[in-house]
């Protein structure tokens, strides 16, 4: 973990800084604060949503690799003191899209021990989509997971929130099976792999025909559920947790459980024949650190 230039101070107080014309120049807590989340902001374009609210701060930032159908892909993270947003980094890290914004409260973390596939790695679980990252170093992994813990924490003893109770199940990886795991029949290029929206399972486009509101994920939309769900939905999210994590901890991958697909993502799930990877496959450039921003803010 890296940290800022400025000094520890209180938030009405001022510190020196050099500006773009490399004069010194006195900045407050607030305007400094302000000037970040702007940037943000900016780094996601007009598609982007507004960030900036009366006692947000953020706390921090950096890259970690999100598992993804495609394999690991590395995001750009941004933890404030009430959400942690996440998009695509595009521009070698100068311009950002698709940006993800989850309340901290919904959030449920679980770590992940190592094994030869995956480094450094935890789960992230939210209602509405639960999906694996890791870090470039177990510090780092620690700095992350202790900070949202503790981000979290502060929010729901603020007395105004109240944690997630229901999770997204993550998917099973596309790796994990060759034939629908419910009908066992085999996939072809023509048989393509569906994921259930409610078990997380591989499933045959036959047998995913049904539709279903999962109310965690929406209240009102339909999707994509298997025939065993359709009909025993409480049975089968039980069984979905154990045999999940018993796929990705055998082939090393975890998958997004994309709770409300878009076009896009439904275009992706059509995707075949990419093989096994590793978190340690993909290389993560200098902006991956993890740079804390504000530590007086989080541990005054």
């Amino acid at each position: 973990m890296t940290t800022s230039h400025t000094h520890r101070r209180g938030v009405g107080k001022t510190h020196l800084r050099q500006d773009k014309d490399n004069n010194m120049v006195y900045v407050t807590f607030d305007q400094e604060n302000q000037e970040r989340i702007h940037a943000v902001e900016i780094s996601f374009g007009p598609s982007g949503k507004r960030l900036s609210q009366p006692g947000r701060v953020l706390i921090g930032q950096g890259q970690l690799m999100k598992q993804s159908r495609r394999g690991p892909q590395p995001k750009v993270f941004f933890l404030f003191n009430d959400v942690l947003v996440y998009g695509s980094i595009i521009l070698k890290g100068h311009w950002n899209k698709k940006q993800q914004i989850i309340l901290l409260e919904d959030i449920q973390l679980e770590d992940l021990e190592d094994d030869v596939n995956m480094k450094n790695q935890w789960l992230i679980r939210t209602p509405r989509k639960s999906f694996f990252v890791a870090a470039a170093s177990y510090e780092e992994k620690r700095t992350w997971i202790e900070h949202i813990e503790d981000c979290r924490f502060r929010q729901l003893q603020s007395g105004n929130h109240r944690p997630g109770s229901t999770f997204a199940v993550p998917w099973i990886p596309d790796q994990a099976t060759s034939i629908c795991m419910r009908c066992s029949n085999k996939f072809t290029v023509t048989q393509r792999r569906h994921h259930c929206r409610k078990c997380g399972f591989v499933v045959c486009g036959s047998c995913s025909k049904k539709r279903a509101v999962v109310r965690h994920i929406h209240p009102t939309k339909l999707l994509r559920v298997c025939c065993i769900c359709d009909l025993s939905p409480l049975r089968t999210e039980a069984e979905a947790q154990g045999i999940s994590r018993l796929s990705i901890g055998e082939t090393g991958l975890g998958e997004d459980g994309v709770g409300e697909p878009s076009e896009e993502e439904e275009a992706e799930e059509q995707v075949e024949g990419h093989g096994p990877s590793k978190w340690t496959d993909s290389q993560m450039d200098p902006r991956a650190i993890y740079v804390f921003l504000k530590p007086e803010h989080v541990r005054p």
